[in-house]
C-alpha cells in the first residue's frame, strides 16, 4: 500500500510517515498542495491523508481535485477543526474518512487499512492464497498454520503479490507500491527482498518469477 501525506508540519509530517512505515506501509510527504497535485499526478496512491490547512491550494482544493477527477486515492482528512460543522465540510468535499489531531497512530493506521479494504470491496479482509494468510491489520503471516516472522519490507511485498490472487508483478510495480519516492528506480532491492522473502516462507516455494516480466504467487490449479 502507498499513501501520500498532505501536511506542511515537518515533525508531524515525518512523525506520521515513520509510524507508517513500522506498519509496512510505504508513504511519501508532500507539504503544500501544489507538491500534493504534482505527486498526485505521477504516482498511484491507495489513501491521501490531506490536512485541510496546508499552504498553496487547500487541502480541500486537493480533495476537490481528486474527486472531480472520478479517480484516484481515497481521502483521510486530518485537522485541528472537531466542530461538526467542519466535518461536515470535509465530507461534502468527498472525504472518505476524517480523523481530528491529535491522533493515535494506531487509529490512523486502523482508518487507513479499513479505507484501502473499502475501496476494493472485493478485498477481504484476510488474504489467502496457497495456503498463505496474511492479515494486514496485525501485519501476520502463516504459511499452513506456521508463523512467519517477516520485516516490514518483506511484509510489503508479500502483501502486495497475494492480493494480486496469482497475477504476476512486475519489479517496477512492487518498487512503486512497496517503496516510496526515494527508492532508487535501478535498485536490486526488489530482488533482494524477493529472495529473503522466498527464504522465510521456506519449502515449496511459494514465490515464482517469470522471466522478464515479474513475479507471481504459485496459486494451485
Amino acid at each position: 500500500m502507498r499513501v501520500l501525506i498532505v501536511e506542511d508540519e515537518p515533525l508531524l509530517a515525518e512523525a506520521v510517515r515513520d509510524g507508517l512505515r513500522l506498519e509496512a506501509i510505504s508513504a511519501d510527504i508532500a507539504r503544500d498542495g501544489d507538491s500534493a497535485l504534482e505527486a498526485l499526478s505521477v504516482t498511484e496512491y491507495d489513501i491521501a491523508l490531506i490536512d485541510r490547512d496546508i499552504p498553496g491550494p487547500s487541502g480541500d482544493e486537493v480533495a476537490r481535485r481528486i474527486v472531480a477527477s472520478g479517480e484516484g486515492p481515497a481521502i483521510l482528512m486530518l485537522t485541528a477543526a472537531d466542530r461538526l460543522d467542519d466535518k461536515e465540510t470535509g465530507f461534502e468535499l468527498g472525504a472518505d474518512d476524517y480523523l481530528t489531531k491529535p491522533f493515535a497512530m494506531r487509529e490512523l493506521v486502523l482508518r487507513i487499512r479499513a479505507l484501502a479494504r473499502r475501496r476494493d470491496r472485493r478485498r477481504p479482509p484476510i488474504l489467502e492464497a496457497a495456503g498463505l494468510r496474511v492479515d494486514p491489520f496485525r501485519r501476520e503471516v502463516y504459511r499452513d498454520g506456521r508463523y512467519v516472522a517477516l520485516t516490514r519490507k518483506q511484509f510489503a511485498v508479500l502483501e502486495v503479490l497475494v492480493d494480486a490472487a496469482g497475477g504476476v508483478i512486475s519489479a517496477e510495480e512492487l518498487l512503486e507500491r512497496a517503496w516510496d519516492e526515494n527508492a532508487d528506480p535501478f535498485t536490486n532491492a526488489v530482488r533482494i527482498t524477493v529472495s529473503s522473502l522466498r527464504k522465510r516462507l521456506g519449502e515449496p516455494m511459494l514465490i515464482e518469477t517469470v522471466p522478464g516480466v515479474g513475479y507471481r504467487i504459485a496459486v494451485p490449479s
